[in-house]
């Protein structure tokens, strides 16, 4: 039983795209072991795109997260977990500014919408 995955397999396991799989590839975010003109992802390779996913989902730019990939593989772990530290404090700010954005505008719409019904049940 082999440990890498194929291209489809890869694709099927993160639910992304073939064209998404191949960008990945193409800035570098990953490096498939290739034979041939088939892909084959590692362990590793398993493990980049499981941060590269939770990346997406916080918010962070795929070049943000190829960054802080880079770093790891060029200075280690204490500097790489020192730059996420750094990230997630910006990223968290961000996220709750927009969050107070959308509790704003959720209760404008609320308020609009509480208005517009009592104009109906007035008629």
């Amino acid at each position: 039983m082999s440990s890498r995955l194929s291209f489809k397999e890869m694709c099927a396991k993160f639910d992304v795209t073939p064209r998404t799989l191949r960008y990945y590839e193409y800035i570098e975010l990953l490096s498939p072991e290739k034979e041939g003109r088939n892909r084959f992802y590692t362990p590793r390779e398993v493990a980049r795109m499981t941060l590269i996913m939770r990346g997406r989902r916080f918010g962070f730019s795929l070049e943000e997260i190829r960054q802080w990939l880079e770093i790891y593989e060029k200075e280690g772990t204490q500097p790489q977990l020192r730059a996420w530290l750094e990230m997630a404090d910006r990223q968290l700010i961000a996220l709750r500014a927009q969050a107070e954005e959308l509790e704003r505008t959720i209760a404008d719409l609320q308020k609009l919408r509480e208005d517009a019904a009592k104009l109906i049940t007035s008629e």
